[in-house]
């Protein structure tokens, strides 16, 4: 088996050509990968402009004491004509044009109105409230770069810009297939014991959306070497990256594996690693399609999903995927550890006081089959192979999952 590392390392060489592109309208884009760079085709604002309500002045004619109002000068006026003079002010609002002349925006609250004048109450700088040419943007600045997953505020830009259909990055298409013949689909009815509710294709399914693919459910399958190669051969030809959940260990039914190898004529990047959960974790490439054939038990295939098949799904998309990390306290130990073994043990995080701590209070132990681990604020505690237990207080690594 390899280590982890050894397999990051492979799983980064292989070679992944990004999906197509597409034109959407606007605010179909919500969470999208942009294809292309959004530039300023014009300044934002393009003239001076009043950033309150107030009036419109010559800042140094404050030293006058009063100034005559000339006009008023609402937002969306046009102010050709309009004119700012020695010893006058236009009454001007948020957003409107500043009138020609005029440097200083004094605001309402800073003057008394006595008939057409306005007496200085307190006096401002000059240049006050207004807004220069290009204090937003100026014109052929790189406003959101391609790679970018747009938000609410990369969509009120382009807005702003007039840009109807940006060009974003179609999501990859990510196929699931559950393995092995005590599998039940949600809603099916049991009819025996030994037979367990799917939860992989759904933990994995909610996986691919928030991370920016579209996922292919496939359903469940029999451990039948045959009934497995047909559904992986169609899920291969439905979408981008085939993940599977059992069927990859040792056993008398674990098929997968052979299918991959044998049935598909893949080209195995690795098959086994030292980790915990997941060690029988298999990747392979067919051309520009990927298989990652993941262990049954909920939390191996969870976890391990994070690690192998997510970095694929974001070069997929032209983008990077970095496991967030952080440096946190383990407050009360972690005296399990896996000799030889790289281990991801899901642990409560939280920050206080600037810190991250964490603990295992609630986290049941047992086998890797334990979902509700993942539950509430969860961390995966991260331990090197090298690593042994962590006493209480002892700082570690810790992947955030939320």
């Amino acid at each position: 088996m390899l280590s982890f590392e050894e397999s990051m390392e492979r799983l980064n060489d292989l070679v992944v050509e990004g999906v197509g592109i597409e034109k959407l309208f606007l605010t179909e884009t919500l969470g999208r990968v942009l294809a292309e760079n959004i530039v300023a085709t014009e300044n934002s604002p393009a003239y001076p402009t009043s950033a309150m309500d107030g009036y419109a002045i010559i800042g140094s004619e404050q030293a006058l004491g009063t100034l005559e109002i000339i006009e008023i000068n609402p937002a969306g006026n046009d102010t050709e004509g309009l004119r700012v003079v020695p010893g006058t002010a236009i009454k001007t609002f948020t957003g409107s044009l500043m009138p020609e002349g005029a440097d200083t925006l004094i605001p309402i609250e800073n003057v008394t109105v006595e008939g057409s004048t306005i007496r200085i109450d307190e006096p401002v700088p000059t240049g006050f409230s207004v807004r220069p040419v290009g204090e937003n943007y100026k014109k052929g600045e790189v406003l959101v770069p391609r790679g970018t997953t747009i938000g609410f505020a990369e969509i009120g830009v382009m807005a702003s810009l007039n840009i109807v259909a940006p060009m974003v990055v179609q999501k990859p298409k990510v196929a699931i297939l559950a393995t092995g013949s005590e599998v039940l689909e949600l809603g099916e009815c049991s009819d025996n014991p030994a037979q367990i509710r799917s939860s992989n294709n759904y933990t994995l399914e909610a996986l691919v959306k928030q991370h920016g693919g579209e996922p292919v459910q496939m359903g469940s399958v029999h451990d039948e070497r045959a009934a497995i190669t047909f559904a992986m051969k169609e899920a291969l030809r439905s979408a981008d990256i085939v993940v599977t959940t059992g069927g990859v260990s040792v056993g008398d039914f674990d098929f997968v594996k052979d299918v991959v190898r044998d049935e598909l004529g893949c080209d195995v990047a690795f098959k086994g690693v030292l980790i915990k959960p997941g060690q029988h974790v298999m990747v392979a490439q067919k051309g520009n399609k990927f298989i990652v054939a993941l262990p049954g038990f909920a939390y191996s295939s969870t976890v391990t999903f994070i690690l192998y098949v997510l970095p694929l799904l974001y070069r997929l998309q032209g983008r990077e995927y970095t496991l967030p990390v952080v440096t946190a306290r383990v407050l009360d130990g972690y005296g399990k550890k896996t000799k030889n073994k790289t281990e991801f043990a899901a642990c409560n995080i939280r920050l206080e006081n600037g810190e991250y701590l964490c603990d295992f209070e609630g986290k049941r132990s047992g086998s890797s089959a334990i979902l509700t681990n993942m539950l509430g604020h969860t961390g995966l505690l991260w331990l090197d192979a090298g690593e042994g237990d962590k006493e209480p207080g002892d700082l570690a690594r810790v992947v955030l999952l939320k």
